[in-house]
């Protein structure tokens, strides 16, 4: 027998993988519960997970697996357990390809170090990570060493923060424009000024997919 509050928190962890795949956060359980701290979620938690109804995952930041839900009633005949999604909050290693600066070009960055990224912040395909250098994206929110997250591609969309290549030498993370018959990267600082060239001279390197800031 589970207690109202440990039914409560497994629906509340159950519903919340099946919606999203990733098990909530200590503080939005303690609020979904309307408790007071965050020790009474982690009494829950341990409860559950002693009675065999979740699962903590290994080297997973705060991932939780519902390995069973209590029976509707006791009349019902025994159910198997259900088995929900593992929890896509994984630590995921990037390859850190350096910081974007005139004059690299992506490949000319590429070494040895990783990123260690929550795979929560990605979405599909492969993905690299590059540290920013300089201003000129700060009125999107992209600040001096921040890290940025870039799925790999060579197409973009107007308006999608890409990384560019230009004329097969300079590296810059821009927001993509087409501009009649020129290509226009927009600065997000405006101190800056667009910047636009021939479709020819211009190759896509991968789209914006998340940001990563270290305090």
């Amino acid at each position: 027998m589970l207690t109202r509050k440990q039914n409560e928190l497994l629906r509340y962890i159950h519903d919340h993988l099946s919606q999203s795949g990733v098990s909530p956060s200590f503080e939005e359980m303690k609020d979904a519960l309307e408790l007071k701290s965050k020790s009474g979620v982690h009494r829950l938690i341990s409860a559950l997970e002693e009675r065999g109804f979740i699962r903590r995952l290994p080297n997973r930041a705060r991932a939780l697996e519902v390995v069973k839900m209590p029976d509707a009633g006791k009349a019902a005949p025994a159910k198997p357990p259900v088995t929900l999604p593992i929890a896509a909050n994984d630590i995921v290693e990037l390859p850190l390809h350096g910081r974007i600066a005139a004059g690299t070009p992506i490949e000319a960055l590429q070494g040895t170090e990783s990123l260690a990224v929550p795979a929560a912040l990605l979405g599909p395909g492969e993905h690299y990570a590059l540290e920013v250098a300089g201003d000129s994206m700060v009125e999107e929110g992209i600040l001096d060493g921040d890290y940025a997250l870039i799925r790999k591609t060579d197409t973009a969309r107007d308006g999608e923060i890409v990384v560019a290549l230009i004329n097969n030498e300079e590296a810059t993370l821009k927001t993509f424009r087409r501009e009649g018959q020129m290509i226009r990267l927009d600065p997000a600082n405006r101190r800056y000024d667009p910047q636009r060239y021939r479709p020819e001279q211009v190759q896509i390197q991968g789209r914006l997919s998340g940001l990563l800031r270290r305090y």
